[in-house]
């Protein structure tokens, strides 16, 4: 049953609700592994009280006539181990469901979330919460006094934030528009993706990033455009790499909602000529820095909230919305040989870290789509990929591997939808 309170839905979130695919279902996951099993019962009851401090998880998208909408429900999450593939289809128009879910294995706990629901920074939060709650239950009063979220209020949580900050924006155009080269012709069949998990240390990979005087995200993130470059075949190498790199825009705005408040920005280098690492490194990394402007972002966000403030637009019925936001999307795929999210460090307080033995993080893509976080010494990636072929991910652990690091990989079997 539904209820009668019910939210606009924030501009990118319309985006993802209008492009979700059985191949890419617009979702993410988060996981946290803890360091004994997971009693699933204690989780059960941690998760219902987890809502009590998220309730905005709680909500259904609805079609209206001329836009999406969220409706507050009473459908309560139920736990259950895990079975099905990560990154889960978590929204169907006609169905009554939950945009999240909740499982666990072993000592895994994973949060799989619709993306139209939350960002990753919204995700972690929530799986902080829970991982907390759960452990308040399994030792009584060790951990009253610990937090974990942001103690915002309810009206703060749910802001959208993109209205809030950029509401008097006027049209333009994106930024940069020329067809990227895509590593991987064939995608596999039956909509499916493959995953793999990638481990480095901390303390190594910081200091050769420091060598170069590059921060970490344009380190790994050059290290992705080259591993690309060194799978193109001949007749393709005039063509851009573009990495886009989502970015949390609550570093430049005051804001502590748990809906999506992010950007993507564009980093493209086309090898025409001989470059090293070491330069391509240097070059993304002022690239990047150049696109990190507060000037810069709200240019890149007008595109956005136009939709939602042009009467013309407003007055189209919401079938002919979706299709010109998924050619659109379509088109922005087509910009993009990879997307790169770095989602930094992930640090609990103490007392929850010694329970907790490392986090991993996952998104569903139509693109090779790699994230990166931290936790204490260790570097952890989740690469998903629609591609048959696996030359981008072979290449960058080659290149690391050569360099001596110490490296370990995991990959998952083939799944689909």
């Amino acid at each position: 049953m539904g209820s009668d309170k019910w939210n606009k839905v924030d501009n990118v979130a319309k985006v993802f609700l209008a492009t979700v695919t059985k191949r890419d279902p617009r979702s993410l996951r988060v996981s946290c592994m803890l360091k004994e099993a997971v009693d699933p019962d204690i989780l059960q009851n941690a998760v219902l009280s987890a809502i009590q401090d998220r309730p905005q998880m709680q909500v259904r998208f609805r079609r209206g006539i001329f836009w999406h909408y969220m409706e507050d429900t009473d459908i309560l999450p139920k736990v259950s181990e895990e079975s099905d593939r990560m990154c889960l289809n978590l929204y169907a128009p006609a169905k009554a469901m939950l945009h999240y879910k909740v499982t666990y294995f072993k000592n895994r706990i994973n949060l799989d979330m619709f993306h139209a629901l939350s960002d990753g920074t919204g995700a972690l939060e929530f799986l902080n919460i829970i991982v907390l709650d759960y452990l308040k239950l399994k030792y009584p009063k060790e951990f009253d006094d610990v937090t974990v979220h942001s103690g915002a209020c309810a009206d703060d949580l749910n802001q959208d934030s993109f209205r809030q900050f950029f509401e008097n924006m006027t049209l333009s155009g994106g930024t940069y528009k020329k067809k990227a080269y895509q590593p991987g012709t064939l995608k596999l069949p039956y909509n499916q993706l493959q995953f793999f998990e990638i481990h480095m240390p901390v303390d190594v990979m910081l200091k050769q990033a420091k060598e170069l005087k590059v921060s970490l995200t344009s380190f790994f993130g050059a290290a992705w455009m080259m591993a690309i470059h060194n799978g193109m075949p001949p007749m393709k190498r005039k063509l851009p790499v573009t990495i886009t790199l989502p970015v949390n825009l609550r570093n430049y705005y005051p804001s502590q909602t748990s809906r999506n408040f992010f950007n993507n920005v564009y980093v493209t280098h086309i090898f025409d000529k001989e470059i090293s690492f070491e330069e391509l490194a240097r070059e993304f990394d002022v690239t990047l820095k150049s696109q990190l402007t507060e000037d810069k972002i709200k240019k890149q966000m007008e595109r956005f909230e136009t939709m939602e403030y042009v009467a013309p637009v407003r007055a189209v019925p919401l079938f002919i919305k979706q299709l010109v936001v998924r050619s659109g999307s379509r088109l922005s795929d087509r910009k993009a040989s990879m997307v790169f999210s770095n989602l930094g460090v992930l640090n609990p307080p103490e007392k929850v870290g010694d329970k907790i033995d490392n986090y991993s993080t996952f998104c569903s893509s139509m693109n090779l789509f790699s994230t990166v976080s931290s936790y204490r010494n260790e570097l952890t990636f989740g690469v998903s990929s629609p591609y048959i072929s696996t030359s981008a991910v072979k290449n960058f652990v080659r290149f690391f591997s050569e360099k001596g690091v110490d490296i370990t990989v995991y990959a998952t079997e083939v799944v689909g939808a």
